[in-house]
Parts: structure tokens; C-alpha cells; sequence
């Protein structure tokens, strides 16, 4: 079952369920890490779960004479593995993310196909972060600028159409594919009007739900899901949830994800500045109010950003769900 099925199904039952991100074992690592997290939280019946993908990044190594070499690297590589073992140990539905970021169409291209052999008929299309020491997006000389772009490639397999047309009578792939939406704009958008133009090309190129960035104000993304429907944007729309954890991430969150947190929720934690428990209450309780009014709303999916960490996410579903 693809997730717009899910959805559907989870609609048409008025209920509401959750979902969660996982990032892939740094290199070098087991599975253990990531199967650890999926194990705290199956028991709750997760919809599907999402896993990263990251682009490679700028390693330097001193040679014995002397000299610096530069040479690139993924540090969490095996995207499409792990997914695949996901879905084969536990039997949930996973959902591979797929970047334009350093991947040609051809690279792309093939990674679509290993994992439509492998069965998985899922997948979040992203421009992705920009590369190392780059200010701005920089897409591979034979790559693509835009998620719509990325789009536009996942539609065309399911039209059984290849890059440059080489290959006739072709296969059709099943791809159901998400896009990410942004309660409070993309960082490189003019303004929330042309960010919503953008959302909406991308769903007109192909795409089957929107999935939301972390947002932390259950108004503010109610008001996005209304502002998508008004632009004509009707298909499912996913909110994504992180529970703030450390004092640190009152900085880091926004700016590394160009978002706002609620004064609130600021002041809160600022209070309690010294006391790292209360901190992590406070995120938790802040995510379990959050997740009830999105649940009182009649979304048909909450999606949880555990960064690896299950501990925090199972106290809440364990709460909300």
C-alpha cells in the first residue's frame, strides 16, 4: 500500500496516525541504531517511515608529503538499503527521500529504479541543502534546480518515459510521490504568495501529498493546510512535528531551518535555562498540545522528525494516540 492509500484509508476511518523520519547509520555503522528507534515505536502501529537522504560532503585528508587532497564523501549513505530492510524486518510501508543535490537525472534515474525492483513504491522528492562551501543551490551540471524538476522525472517513470526517451516500450513504475511544504515559507522564497505558486506546480507536475516542514504553532500550519486548499492545492497535507529537547535548539532550529518558535514556547524554555529535564518536558508537553489540536483539526497523518531519537516521540504518541 502506497502511502496516498493510507492517507485515504486513515481518512475515511476519521482517525488520525503518525508517522516518523529516520536518518541512515552514519558510514561505517550497523543497523542496529536505526532498527533500536523503529523498535521503540512500532508497537504504536506507525503509517509509514520516512528515511534521509544526504547528499556527499568535502573531506580533507593530509597526504605523507604534506599536501591537502580533497575528496568527496557521503557520510550516511545506503538510503535505499536501509529502506528496503525496514520494510522487509518490520512490514511498514517506508518512504525513500530522493535530493537533486550532486545527483544527475541518470544518477537519479537509476536510484528510482533499484527501488522500484526492491518494491518501494514511495518516495519524498527534495531539492535538497546546498553542497559544501556553496552559498547558494548549485544543481550537477546534468541535474535538476528544482524539487518540481525532481517531480516531473518520478511522473515521467510512471508514464514509463526514461531520461532522453532512450528506451521504448517501457515499464511503468507506481511511485507515489511527496513534496515538501512550508508553513512559514521556504528560506529562498520572495514571500508566502510565491512559495505557494511553487507548492502548487509541484502537485500539478505529479505530486500525491505535501509534507510539511517543522513548524512548532498548531494555528500556523492549520492556516497553511487552509491557504492550500484556497490555491487549489487538494491533495493531502502532512504536518511534521519535532519536540524541541535542549536549550541550544532555541538557536539552532531557526536558523537552521529559517523558522520561528512561538514566544511562548521561547520563554518557556529561556525559564528554565539551567534545568535540561524541564526543558525536555516542556518540548514534550509543548508537541503533545501541538499534536492534539492537529488531531482535533482531522489531519489524517502526524509526522514526527526524531533526528534518531526515539525517547521523546514515544512519550508523546503514547499521549496523543
Amino acid at each position: 500500500m502506497n502511502v496516498l492509500d493510507i492517507i485515504r484509508e486513515t481518512s475515511a476511518r476519521e482517525t488520525t496516525r503518525f508517522s516518523f523520519e529516520l536518518l541512515p547509520p552514519l558510514k561505517g555503522d550497523g543497523t542496529r541504531s536505526v532498527f533500536t528507534t523503529i523498535e521503540a515505536l512500532r508497537e504504536f502501529d506507525p503509517a509509514f517511515i520516512n528515511v534521509t537522504f544526504h547528499r556527499e560532503s568535502i573531506k580533507e585528508t593530509l597526504t605523507p608529503d604534506g599536501h591537502i587532497e580533497w575528496h568527496r564523501m557521503r557520510r550516511r549513505p545506503g538510503t535505499v538499503g536501509i529502506s528496503a530492510a525496514i520494510r522487509d524486518r518490520f512490514g511498514i510501508e517506508v518512504v525513500p527521500h530522493l535530493i537533486c543535490g550532486g545527483l544527475s537525472r541518470y544518477d537519479i534515474e537509476d536510484a528510482l529504479i533499484d527501488m522500484d525492483f526492491l518494491g518501494l513504491h514511495n518516495v519524498l522528492a527534495l531539492r535538497g541543502d546546498c553542497g559544501p562551501n556553496e552559498r547558494h543551490f548549485m544543481p550537477h551540471p546534468q541535474g535538476h534546480s528544482h524539487a518540481i524538476d525532481l517531480v516531473r522525472q518520478i511522473a515521467a517513470m510512471n508514464r514509463g518515459e526514461f531520461v532522453d526517451g532512450e528506451v521504448e516500450e517501457c515499464h511503468h513504475s507506481k511511485f507515489s510521490i511527496g513534496v515538501a511544504g512550508y508553513p512559514e515559507k521556504h528560506v529562498d522564497a520572495l514571500d508566502a504568495e510565491s512559495d505557494l505558486r511553487h507548492l502548487k506546480a509541484k502537485v500539478d507536475a505529479g505530486a500525491d501529498y505535501v509534507m510539511t516542514q517543522i513548524c512548532y504553532d498548531a494555528d500556523r500550519i492549520l492556516a497553511f493546510i487552509g491557504r492550500c486548499r484556497e490555491a487549489g492545492i487538494d491533495v493531502p497535507v502532512i504536518p511534521g512535528v519535532k519536540p524541541l529537547s535542549t536549550l541550544r535548539q532555541l538557536t539552532l532550529l531557526p536558523e537552521t531551518f529559517a523558522i520561528e518558535l512561538p514566544e511562548a514556547l521561547y520563554s518557556e524554555v529561556r525559564a528554565h535555562a539551567d534545568r535540561p529535564e524541564a526543558i525536555r518536558r516542556i518540548g514534550v508537553e509543548w508537541a503533545v498540545d501541538q499534536c492534539r489540536r492537529l488531531k482535533a483539526a482531522g489531519v489524517p497523518v502526524i509526522h514526527f522528525y526524531t533526528m534518531g531519537r526515539a525517547e521523546n516521540v514515544r512519550q508523546i504518541i503514547k499521549e496523543v494516540f
